[in-house]
């Protein structure tokens, strides 16, 4: 048996850029950056950042757009695809990406002064957001009311 699946949360690196394909399908791409810290064993902190190319297809996709801007946190549950090419150098290039089969928002960030934040229609009007509230029963978290 082979599985192929990935789970990141991490921060878009960059504004979500939609895209149609001729027969119309919309397509987005973004990336998004994962941190790691831990402790050597000399007792010193590390930290490492991996970046990832997120590709979704679809509806989803054009909600990516709407709602995801960057610096949001995302959470990306999907598949890792890698392509090769030969570009215009006549270099052979590869990209790996990860090929979206569901994602789910977190929180946004508060506005800073001058920055614009996309938000949706509803909230257009307002610079804050309610966060989602965990609520505990008999000292479990339940799971739908966590945000991503």
């Amino acid at each position: 048996m082979n599985l192929n699946k990935v789970f990141i949360i991490g921060n878009l690196t960059r504004d979500v850029e939609l895209r149609n394909t001729p027969s119309g399908k919309s397509v987005a791409n973004f990336g998004v950056a994962t941190n790691r810290a831990w402790v050597n064993a000399s007792g010193e902190k590390q930290q490492e950042v991996e970046f990832h190319n997120v590709v979704v297809w679809g509806k989803m996709a054009e909600l990516c757009n709407q709602y995801l801007a960057k610096g949001r946190l995302v959470f990306v549950e999907g598949r890792i695809r890698s392509r090769s090419w030969v570009d215009a150098n006549e270099q052979k290039r590869t990209k790996i990406e990860i090929i979206s089969e569901n994602i789910s928002f977190g929180p946004r960030r508060m506005q800073k002064e001058g920055e614009e934040l996309k938000m949706p229609p509803e909230k257009a009007d307002s610079n804050t957001e309610d966060l989602p509230v965990l609520e505990e029963e008999s000292g479990e978290v339940i799971p739908d009311n966590i945000p991503f």
